[in-house]
């Protein structure tokens, strides 16, 4: 299947090599549109599966930004639209076979952390799986990694140090803090937000952690950044809704590109 899918991609794109993965969550995919070289709709890759949820364009673009060639995928497949943990990942391994080093990984994701609000931006600095599935489960490929990774360090630490680096040039006061992801695709419960957060979780989403995973596993250096684009579940009285999500990450998505354009810079 991989092979598959490269030879399609490498068709379609003349070879061309990119150095990093960036995969832009809910609303967050205007920096594809703005820098797009090559456009490959998910229906028309071989093996990839497609993007149905309202904010996610589901296409693969390739572009050069910042001087660093880059594959973007604009949008992606999550658990609860009916995917497999192995298809929601399967694009990763594939970024890993064309050639990708570093994965940067975007999300819009609900506020635990009461300090938090809506339109602020939360660099990833570890997460908890609460999806109840993980994308390794199965014969193991040693063609990509161990068959028990080390998940010590999944969000690596000079990646972050870097961010926070561009943060302050930017003057973007970037938050820290630990992700949990559920499966979806209702939003959770005030009892589970209570619960995560006491475990020590301070925002929530339904995505970006298989991902994750799987990307430490391939030997990837990983970056993650959320959106924070609502309070979650019982941190607030306001009842949760997509197009909430949507309205904020469209807000903020002058701040998310300008801190995304100087990653790519410096990394």
């Amino acid at each position: 299947m991989i092979n598959e899918t490269l030879d399609y991609i490498n068709e379609y794109t003349d070879n061309f090599k990119p150095e990093i993965g960036l995969i832009l969550g809910s609303g967050l995919g205007d920096l594809a549109d703005e820098y797009c070289e090559i456009a490959i709709p998910y229906s028309k890759i071989p093996n990839f599966a497609p993007s149905t949820v309202q904010g996610h364009k589901g296409q693969l673009v390739f572009a050069n930004i910042s001087g660093r060639k880059v594959v973007m995928m604009q949008g992606r497949n999550h658990y609860y639209e009916g995917h497999s943990m192995q298809e929601i990942t399967f694009p990763i391994k594939v970024m890993k076979e064309l050639g990708v080093k570093t994965v940067i990984l975007t999300n819009a994701a609900g506020a635990i952390n009461k300090s938090f609000r809506p339109g602020d931006l939360m660099v990833i600095t570890d997460h908890i799986n609460f999806m109840g599935a993980n994308p390794l489960v199965g014969p193991n490929e040693e063609r990509f990694g161990p068959r028990f990774p080390d998940m010590s360090e999944i969000y690596n630490k000079n990646l972050i140090k870097i961010v926070d680096a561009a943060g302050r040039l930017l003057k973007i006061d970037l938050k820290h803090g630990v992700y949990i992801a559920s499966s979806g695709p209702s939003y959770e419960t005030p009892a589970e937000i209570k619960m995560a957060r006491y475990i020590g979780a301070d925002a929530a989403g339904m995505s970006t952690v298989p991902e994750a995973i799987m990307a430490n596993y391939c030997g990837l250096n990983v970056i993650g950044i959320s959106c924070i684009s609502n309070f979650a579940s019982g941190v607030s009285t306001k009842k949760l809704s997509h197009q909430e999500v949507i309205e904020t990450t469209t807000k903020v998505k002058a701040k998310f590109k300008d801190l995304i354009l100087m990653l790519l810079k410096n990394i």
